[in-house]
């Protein structure tokens, strides 16, 4: 479980104020609000790649909002997925396992499971250049997943992608949501996936939520406007 309480932060000259909210055990959210209005800053204050002036996160009720990233057991995909250049897909899957000194061979059942699961398994030994959008996006998403973090942070994971292959990911996302049972916060600006994938919507205006609802009310709101 996310839960954050009456948290404040600044970043740059944008301001958090008093800000909550909380993602369940196995929950979808898609947090939703334009360009500029804080959601990639809530996803780093989560992380802990921004600290927090005052408030509190909790990671299934722990209090880490002075914990260092690394040992919140979080995982993250950040804006175009940033893959390591100079390591082949296996590799990238199993940077986080080694560093966390997990044994050989529990490395390797955890790769050959994320390769089936996220269709890898073709492209372990080739490098991030020259691999298509949804490709790259597939092994960001299984860097996150390889050591069975219990919560999941996707800042605009499908930004970059088409329809079709957008469509693709979506299949993937719910896939991992069934896996895993993992807590799960999207940040994005399309409606699209807020639907396809989201138990419940937050809107974030102003850096506060100005909105809850579940994907079926947002969806019944944008048909009647």
């Amino acid at each position: 479980m996310i839960e954050l309480r009456d948290v404040c932060l600044q970043a740059g000259k944008f301001r958090l104020e008093h800000l909550s909210l909380q993602v369940n055990v196995g929950e979808y959210v898609v947090l939703m609000g334009r360009s500029g209005q804080g959601k990639t800053t809530i996803l780093e204050t989560i992380c802990g790649l921004r600290p927090v002036e005052s408030g509190t996160i909790l990671i299934h009720g722990t209090d880490v909002s002075h914990w260092k990233p690394a040992q919140r057991g979080i995982g993250f995909v950040p804006q175009d997925h940033v893959l390591f250049p100079t390591m082949t897909v296996q590799q990238q899957l199993e940077f986080p396992l080694e560093l966390r000194g997990t044994k050989l061979a529990e490395r390797k059942r955890r790769i050959d499971e994320l390769a089936r699961v996220l269709d890898l398994s073709h492209l372990l030994a080739r490098f991030p250049k020259g691999l298509s959008g949804g490709e790259a996006q597939r092994v960001a998403i299984g860097r996150a997943l390889s050591f069975e973090p219990a919560v999941l942070l996707l800042d605009e994971p499908l930004s970059s992608l088409d329809d079709d292959l957008r469509r693709e990911l979506h299949q993937l996302l719910k896939t991992v949501r069934q896996n895993t049972n993992a807590a799960i916060l999207h940040v994005t600006h399309n409606e699209d996936d807020a639907r396809a994938l989201a138990d419940r919507i937050l809107v974030l205006s102003n850096g506060r939520i100005t909105s809850t609802q579940d994907s079926a009310a947002f969806a019944q709101g944008k048909r009647n406007e």
